[in-house]
């Protein structure tokens, strides 16, 4: 096989259609995790018991599913139930969703890491409930969880080509569309490829350096 350089050239820019397509799943895919995932995380620690194993049993549920599953359960399942979603809007709630559940368990060994002492400190002050998440218990386990929640972005960015499954025109999805309007798969797969290792490799150079100024070990 010759690589065709034209052709490749004639590739970029729908290419770089797809890779903002992905990289918004990505972004607010994670925002959702994040938000989501913190939720999960102090439910499970209500003294409610009944509340909390649910939680913990939705969670595994959840975890344990597919990802592709759950995808197609959102675009082509709820619609039946009342509830349509675009398909791109489908994606970023199924990617959100999905990942919610591994943050959460972040969330909770970062709070399970919290020293004690910092708990009855808090308590000696007598500090509002509130007041001791916010200013002594997350502030602490969030620093302490940042180089994982930073791999879990890299990793939900490698899990968007799912969405191919659902009609969402990401990176995968346009690069097989071009292949299949030219039977010329060879460049526009290998483009895309490159694209996503040097999205993750900046990510993965990005996050180091946060991890260096506000993590803690």
């Amino acid at each position: 096989m010759n690589w065709d350089w034209k052709y490749t050239g004639d590739l970029i820019p729908d290419l770089l259609d797809g890779l903002r397509v992905t990289v918004i799943a990505t972004l607010f895919g994670y925002l959702i995790a994040l938000a989501l995932g913190l939720v999960w995380a102090l439910l499970r620690r209500s003294p409610n018991r009944v509340l909390s194993q649910t939680v913990r049993w939705v969670t595994e549920f959840i975890r344990s599913t597919p990802l592709l599953v759950q995808l197609f359960f959102i675009f082509y399942v709820l619609p039946s139930w009342g509830l349509t979603l675009g398909a791109l809007t489908a994606g970023i709630v199924g990617l959100g969703l999905h990942y919610s559940t591994y943050t959460a368990e972040v969330y909770r060994a970062g709070i399970d890491d919290v020293a004690r002492g910092q708990w009855e400190a808090a308590r000696a002050l007598n500090l509002p409930r509130r007041r001791v998440w916010t200013a002594v218990v997350l502030p602490q386990a969030v620093r302490r969880i940042v180089p994982t929640l930073g791999n879990y972005l890299i990793a939900l960015f490698k899990d968007t080509p799912f969405l191919f499954g659902i009609t969402v025109a990401e990176l995968l999805a346009t690069a097989f569309d071009e292949g299949a309007h030219t039977l010329k798969y060879l460049e526009p797969i290998t483009v895309a490829g490159l694209f996503f290792i040097i999205v993750s490799t900046v990510s993965s150079l990005v996050l180091r350096r946060l991890e260096k100024r506000y993590a803690t070990h």
